[in-house]
């Protein structure tokens, strides 16, 4: 395992990285859809053609969009998938949705991924954290440390432009896709976890995303909901009829008061949901 707090002095190369992975045996990567996971993939792929495989996780707070994207992605690849159910609301700490919230989640999934593996003489389970995932607090990457996951990207230098650079040339479908997040990652923290709640949130960023919307957060607090959309949409998500439309549909499944966030996706806020 890579301690995340250890960088090289420069970027290692993409066969520095295969050749790691070769050398260190069976492998199972932990496959959320994301370009940064999908590389590893390809990687550990190239380097242990069957004695590579990979999981992605289902469960309340996973989009189905997230689920068809990972399945897409393994079979462009030609690594062998499966998708396993699991369900970190079965935690109380979880549910409660405290801000260390994820390390509770990745505690779980990093289990059920271990007991994929075990039986099959797995020696290294692998994700797609990157340099530019140590500059936040990130309590789920503790859970997964603990858990003796490695990090190929932090190892090799590399940041999220030379992910998705290598993963364009190498031709993964979802190299330009924007990073995305767990459902509960909506939920301000505070405010309980539910599956209800989740359905509803997937529902309206579905709906949203509908109208063409390239990235969608329904944030909560509350009873109430912001929609965040990429900061070159949001003048078309604020004009008519769009807004309306976006606002009637929320209201419908239960959420009210309806914000359209004029500043757009990534403006420093609070995090965990909607905030005060």
């Amino acid at each position: 395992m890579v301690s995340p707090l250890v960088r090289p002095a420069e970027a290692r190369t993409e066969a520095e990285i295969v050749e790691r992975l070769r050398a260190g045996g069976p492998a199972l990567i932990a496959l959320s859809g994301g370009v940064d996971s999908s590389l590893v993939a390809a990687f550990a792929f190239e380097a242990l053609g069957p004695g590579a495989g990979a999981v992605t996780l289902a469960g309340p707070a996973v989009a189905r969009s997230e689920i068809d994207r990972a399945e897409r992605v393994a079979r462009t690849i030609g690594i062998h998938h499966e998708v396993v159910e699991v369900n970190a609301l079965e935690v109380a700490a979880y549910r409660q949705n405290t801000p260390n919230r994820c390390y509770f989640c990745r505690s779980v999934e990093t289990a059920a991924i271990r007991q994929v593996g075990g039986p099959r003489g797995v020696r290294q389970y692998l994700d797609g954290v990157h340099l530019d995932d140590l500059t936040d607090d990130r309590p789920g990457l503790r859970a997964m440390d603990e858990a003796g996951f490695d990090h190929p990207l932090v190892w090799a230098g590399w940041t999220k432009t030379t992910v998705r650079a290598a993963a364009r040339d190498r031709g993964l479908p979802n190299w330009d896709q924007p990073s995305d997040a767990c459902l509960s990652s909506r939920i301000a923290h505070g405010d309980p976890i539910t599956v209800e709640l989740l359905r509803r949130i997937e529902a309206g960023e579905a709906a949203i995303a509908a109208h063409g919307f390239r990235r969608v957060r329904v944030r909560t607090h509350g009873s109430g909901a912001r929609v965040e959309v990429d900061p070159d949409e949001v003048e078309r998500l604020r004009s008519e009829p769009t807004a309306g439309a976006v606002r009637a549909v929320l209201r419908s499944l239960g959420f009210d008061p309806v914000e359209l966030d004029p500043r757009g996706y990534g403006a420093r806020r609070p995090r965990g949901g909607v905030g005060p």
